[in-house]
């Protein structure tokens, strides 16, 4: 008996130096220690088995990345939109199933009548894209006020609010917006006196054109010819509500055990009611700031991508199985890491996860 507990130990052992090595060759297939990279986090079972940076944060001051570096979030910015509004309902503050005439009495009456909150938070509004509404020639960014000013006076929406899904950016710009008439208060400072601070992610921030930001990842992108060029700012970069949050795998490593621990608000719980179907995606689920899948009409694995001029990020949670991978790079459209990160956890025994996120960033 002792042989065959010391020989399943050494087995253990064995899987468990395998992985981070299998992980380490991914990392530095992908990044050159001399150019941008990204960060890599991964949690098996609750246990921490990669958490590192590969490449540089800042190719002028040659600053590398490691796991307190900052990056630009984009798109994985939403699921922090989207606790700032539970919050606000958790206080009584609104309901998920306020119009947007309630905070923006000047809204195209029609449109801002059709049009809840909870449509917001699930892509369902049928609210146009901002971006569409820029004039082609504009070089000063837009900012979330700018948005509400394009959007309030539009008569039309892409369909009936409510009954589709269609992925939104405005939707979530026009969320901060609601979040400062409710407040009365700056959503930097909402966020970050409601959020950040009570979890200790304390270098975690938004974007603002004069702000310092600790520890920031620079953005930059490839050419056709495959080298780098600096890429840090568009012109739909500066929105905070859809995409400027600043975080490092270390500050969101403490946002997943909020979200899993519900220290906050339950998000699973909230998203029994708060979602909607993702069609052609069976068992594929969308609602506030989050892809995810079901399992006994709860939902159980999650998952969001993030993309900008810069910056290329993924985030998969399964908290059931306590596991989270995440991975973070200062390189615009590079997606492809991320799959192979995720092809390794497939094939390993240990922590072998489902994919279905991984059908969503490959097609």
């Amino acid at each position: 008996m002792k042989i065959l507990v010391f020989w399943c130990c050494m087995l253990h052992t064995v899987l468990a130096q395998k992985l981070p090595a299998a992980l380490d060759s991914v990392m530095h297939r992908h990044f050159s220690i001399d150019q941008p990279g990204g960060a890599l986090l991964v949690v098996i079972d609750g246990k921490t088995v990669y958490n590192r940076g590969v490449g540089l944060a800042n190719l002028e001051t040659k600053a590398l990345i490691s796991p307190e570096t900052n990056f630009r979030m984009a798109s994985v910015s939403k699921q922090f939109t989207a606790m700032c509004i539970l919050l606000l309902e958790k206080q009584k503050k609104l309901s998920l199933d306020d119009n947007l005439l309630k905070f923006f009495p000047d809204f195209n009456q029609k449109v801002g009548k059709s049009i809840k909150l909870r449509y917001l938070l699930t892509h369902t509004s049928g609210i146009l894209d901002y971006e569409s509404l820029l004039s082609s020639g504009r070089k000063e960014p837009v900012f979330d006020t700018e948005v509400l000013t394009l959007l309030k006076s539009r008569d039309s929406t892409y369909f009936e609010p409510g009954s589709r899904f269609r992925y939104s950016n405005s939707a979530f710009c026009l969320l901060t917006q609601v979040v400062e008439r409710v407040t009365k208060k700056p959503y930097l400072a909402f966020i970050t006196e409601n959020l950040f601070k009570p979890l200790g992610m304390r270098q975690t921030t938004l974007y603002e054109p004069t702000r310092m930001i600790p520890n920031r990842a620079m953005g930059y992108a490839r050419n056709q010819d495959q080298t780098v060029r600096f890429s840090d700012q568009s012109v739909t970069s500066g929105t905070k509500g859809d995409g400027c949050v600043y975080t490092s795998l270390a500050d969101y490593k403490k946002w997943d055990n909020a979200l899993t621990t519900g220290q906050l608000v339950d998000v699973v719980e909230k998203l029994k009611t708060v979602q909607h179907p993702i069609e052609g995606q069976p068992n594929g689920f969308y609602g506030l700031g989050w892809f995810f899948t079901q399992t006994n009409g709860e939902a159980s694995e999650f998952f969001h991508s993030g993309s900008t001029c810069g910056f290329s990020n993924c985030v998969v949670r399964i908290p059931q199985k306590k596991t989270l991978v995440v991975l973070f790079s200062n390189l615009a459209d590079n997606h492809r890491p991320f799959a192979d990160v995720l092809n390794v956890l497939e094939a390993d025994t240990e922590s072998s996860i489902d994919v279905w996120a991984l059908h969503n960033l490959t097609n």
